[in-house]
């Protein structure tokens, strides 16, 4: 088995890099629907949903960096065009949402999805005795539950 500099197979992490750039495209795609969603909700709610959209992208820009981060400390490349976003993108595109409800479902659905990429990169991370991603992802996973948690309390719905 070839290592690279960390210890950890290379085929292994070539795989978890791949992974991770889908990771990265589909954050990106999350990152522009809150952006959207912040400067477009309108309604009685305006004010804390205008916030909160604000909190959560800031938040996505942060774990963009540390995924396209732990790509290239895998030795891989991250993907950085709108082109390869949208080819890798599995996210519902929001445009044009001004719905409180609307907005939030969609939060909630493009976390949902989110959480099933990095399931996948946690169980190959945790194979490939990556403890590095398999962190990341862990506090990803950790923090994400909670957020769809708390929109679906907003929503008035179980989880």
């Amino acid at each position: 088995m070839k290592t690279n500099s960390l210890g950890l197979d290379l085929k292994k992490t070539e795989v978890l890099a791949a992974e991770l750039n889908i990771l990265l495209a589909n954050f990106q795609v999350y990152y522009q629907n809150l952006r959207g969603l912040h400067w477009n909700i309108r309604g009685k709610r305006f004010f804390d949903l205008h916030v909160k959209f604000e909190e959560l992208y800031n938040d996505s820009q942060l774990k963009i960096d540390m995924i396209a981060e732990r790509i290239l400390t895998l030795g891989g490349r991250p993907l950085h065009t709108f082109e390869d976003y949208i080819k890798n993108n599995k996210l519902f595109v929001g445009k044009d949402i001004s719905n409180d409800e609307d907005a939030v479902n969609l939060i909630v659905n493009a976390l949902t999805q989110l959480l099933k990429i990095e399931r996948v990169i946690l169980k190959q991370s945790d194979e490939a005795l990556d403890e590095g991603t398999n962190s990341m992802m862990s506090d990803f996973i950790k923090e994400q539950e909670k957020t769809i948690w708390m929109m679906k309390a907003w929503l008035e719905e179980e989880i």
